[in-house]
């Protein structure tokens, strides 16, 4: 079994997270492939998220590898469900398909629920992003059908515009 880890990051970290930040087929469903420098900034924005609050995004370590980031985070843009917390994800591509997403985000919602005692955590993504929608249904979220949403910073008629919301509650987690 391999061991996977939620940590603070570390200055190591950087090369692997902008080399997965440019690559399209793991950002996909982003608006847009990052610079080195703007992973950089990026990775300086979550680390000093989780000093602040003890919590976020965190980077994900399997067997020694930075594999990702999975955690929870508050979502910058206004809608009808904020204000709220979101788990969120992203791995490189190496570590897709081996269910180490699944079991990082498990950790991540525990920390929601049994650490910050939060009532509700939601996620949220491209309509079309359909590996991340099996993966919000494998942790328990529920497909909350009033809650879809144009998300406000994809411009009007884009592919990645249109998001669904999906929710869990304490006792749904598993």
């Amino acid at each position: 079994m391999e061991k996977v880890a939620l940590r603070q990051w570390n200055d190591s970290d950087l090369e692997p997270y902008a080399a997965m930040n440019a690559d399209p087929e793991v950002m996909r469903y982003f608006p847009a492939l990052l610079t080195q420098a703007e992973s950089a900034a990026s990775m300086e924005r979550l680390r000093r998220a989780i000093d602040e609050r003890g919590w976020g995004l965190w980077a994900v370590d399997v067997n020694g590898d930075f594999a990702g980031f999975t955690g929870l985070s508050v979502p910058s843009f206004s809608a009808h469900f904020a204000p709220c917390t979101e788990v969120g994800w992203r791995f490189r591509r190496e570590f897709w398909g081996r269910g180490l997403a699944c079991r990082a985000a498990r950790r991540a919602l525990a920390f929601g629920f049994e650490s910050l005692k939060l009532p509700e955590i939601v996620s949220f993504t491209a309509a079309i992003n359909v590996r991340s929608l099996k993966l919000m249904e494998r942790l328990g979220l529920e497909r909350d059908r009033n809650g879809d949403f144009d998300h406000p910073s994809i411009p009007e008629g884009h592919e990645l515009r249109r998001h669904v919301l999906y929710r869990i509650k304490p006792a749904n987690a598993h």
